[in-house]
């Protein structure tokens, strides 16, 4: 089988800016009141998010990286918001399990999302998992929208580079 990294590119980009859309879908739902959807949105965003990561890695396993060849005068501001999207990639990833573990603990507890209020051991899982989120939905936004800015950029300014 021949995988193409080009393909595998494009396949990445689509899942993660699917996943930022269940995020901001997740987010939306809870604010509703709906914990049913914004469970269901968010286990959706974290699959995709995974996918995005494992056909991230296949591209650059391959040897598909691409390097800005744009203007020299952006060169440093396309720098920095690189180096601060890896950054704070790399520190979403425990930022998103630590929320899902005090959610699946305080599910666990409850048993069902109905009675999350009515158990102590839910109430204070979802009270972590909640102090977390203010946190990592701010980063995995952040995260999402400067991929897709990246991704743009290198579209229209980077050069494969052959490794």
């Amino acid at each position: 089988m021949n995988l193409d990294p080009a393909v595998i590119n494009q396949a990445a980009v689509f899942t993660i800016v699917l996943s930022g859309l269940a995020l901001l879908a997740g987010v939306f739902f809870i604010r509703q009141g709906n914990r049913e959807a914004h469970m269901r949105a968010m286990l959706s965003a974290s699959a995709l998010a995974t996918i995005f990561l494992v056909l991230y890695l296949t591209r650059l396993a391959l040897g598909y990286e691409k390097s800005y060849a744009g203007p020299a005068e952006w060169r440093g501001a396309y720098l920095a918001l690189l180096l601060s999207h890896i950054v704070l990639a790399a520190a979403n990833l425990p930022l998103a399990v630590i929320p899902l573990a005090y959610a699946y603990k305080g599910l666990r507890a409850a048993g069902s999302l109905s009675a999350v209020d009515t158990v102590p051991a839910a109430r204070a899982a979802f009270d972590k998992h909640r102090a977390w989120v203010r946190w990592t939905v701010p980063v995995w936004l952040y995260v999402a929208v400067t991929g897709w800015i990246i991704y743009l950029i290198l579209g229209h300014y980077g050069t494969v580079m052959h490794g």
